[in-house]
């Protein structure tokens, strides 16, 4: 009798076995289908709208070769030597006295953190990927630190946002102050992020600056690389990068003017009117949430009140746009870190924002106060103007020349390989 009801049992297993997996082969029938539509509905709208598309790859071109290229290259280098020097190394053996216990992470991502803050998106998640392909830190860590090291640029938030967009310098201040202070609060919040699984850490004793100096020399000869070999690496490392970039930038640029003209984007407001949303926001909300630039400049346009605004574009800012969100994904896309922490703290980064900039607006900010009563060094007349204007006239240059630098320095490194290789085969035959 027990003889039949294994074998009972067994057929049972073996049926839900069945079943499972074919469910999961329907799950990934259907999402095929759904991408290959997705795809088609792409390439058909590109044949119906080619000027439109082209005007909006060109628009997404002219950001990506005049500001984005320009502004974060100096950054993505300087990073780069930092780290192949042990700079970074160094730094985040000091830094692990103050990181550990407001952010639970190691100590070098300090830097990725004020690095992150400094340039702008998507710094945070290129350095954070390169700790986690060293080891340096654990895949948790890596989770926490990409969370709350990804933040707009003071040039964005007071050249392009404050005087680009809503004409007002002292906008952004209280814009600043909403959006890192939200991505603060957002790091503070992920500390306790899978804290169960890790393992304790037992020494709680911090370097002193000798042992953080003999850190980063150790760190610089593990590395091994010449001067000139680094600055090579660097240069094509971040050239690369930032190409990766431009393609994100430009294909979404492309792909919300489609959403615009195909009708798509507008059939989609009542959704957003059920939750009280104004009649005028839903548009540019979903722009925004596609592309952030394109967003922020359609809410700008609205005739909502300078709060209502406000609170949008803080929100907007958090989020940071399927674009910015797509190039993060493929920057850690050859790490073992998960996209879900990061993109559930977006949101969360959105939300406390937008709380924030209300806050500041009603209780802090004066609508009515004059240029006059600003700081007698205001950075945004004195600093991110004439470097927005630098960048417009010369940053398409510059572009073009890195580019074909580091085209050089790739053909170069190729034609060095080769030789090694052929006096290898050479000393071989002998």
């Amino acid at each position: 009798m027990s003889k039949y009801i294994l074998i009972l049992l067994w057929m049972i297993l073996e049926v839900q076995k069945t079943a499972h997996v074919e469910e999961a082969f329907l799950i990934s029938k259907i999402k095929t289908m759904w991408l290959t539509c997705l795809t088609l509905g792409f390439a058909v709208s590109l044949i119906i709208y080619p000027k439109a598309a082209l005007t909006a790859s060109l628009r997404g071109l002219d950001l990506w070769w005049e500001v984005v290229f320009p502004s974060l290259l100096p950054f993505f280098i300087t990073a780069e030597l930092l780290i192949g020097f042990g700079v970074v190394h160094g730094l985040g053996a000091l830094s692990e006295r103050f990181m550990r216990p407001l952010f639970n992470v190691p100590g070098s991502g300090g830097f990725v953190w004020v690095m992150g803050m400094a340039s702008g998106y998507p710094s945070g998640a290129k350095w954070t990927a390169d700790l986690r392909k060293k080891g340096q830190i654990s895949q948790i860590e890596a989770e926490r630190l990409i969370s709350f090291t990804n933040a707009s640029s003071p040039l964005f938030l007071f050249g392009a946002v404050a005087v680009g967009f809503f004409h007002n310098a002292s906008l952004g201040v209280i814009l600043a102050i909403a959006h890192y202070g939200g991505n603060f609060i957002v790091g503070i919040a992920m500390r306790f992020y899978k804290r169960k699984e890790e393992s304790p850490i037992r020494d709680q004793t911090y370097p002193t600056f000798r042992e953080a100096f003999i850190t980063m020399h150790q760190s610089r000869l593990d590395d091994g690389r010449s001067i000139g070999k680094l600055m090579g690496d660097a240069v094509s490392r971040s050239v690369d990068t930032l190409l990766m970039v431009g393609g994100f930038i430009m294909l979404f640029s492309v792909l919300t003017e489609l959403l615009k003209r195909t009708g798509i984007l507008p059939a989609l407001s009542p959704l957003f009117h059920m939750i009280g949303l104004p009649e005028s926001f839903p548009i540019p909300l979903m722009a925004g949430m596609l592309e952030m630039t394109t967003g922020i400049g359609a809410v700008t346009q609205t005739h909502e009140s300078l709060l209502a605004q406000l609170m949008l574009v803080s929100f907007i800012l958090g989020f940071h746009g399927f674009s910015i969100q797509a190039q993060i994904a493929s920057i850690i896309a050859e790490t073992d870190i998960r996209f879900k922490p990061y993109a559930l703290s977006r949101l969360t980064h959105g939300a406390i924002a937008t709380l924030m900039i209300a806050f500041l607006y009603l209780y802090v900010y004066s609508p009515s106060e004059p240029a006059d009563s600003l700081p007698i060094w205001n950075p945004t007349e004195q600093l991110t103007i004439p470097l927005l204007e630098f960048f417009h006239h010369f940053g398409p240059p510059i572009t073009i020349v890195m580019i074909m630098f580091t085209m050089f320095v790739k053909w170069q490194s190729k034609r060095t390989e080769s030789n090694e290789d052929e006096n290898d085969h050479y000393e071989h035959i002998s």
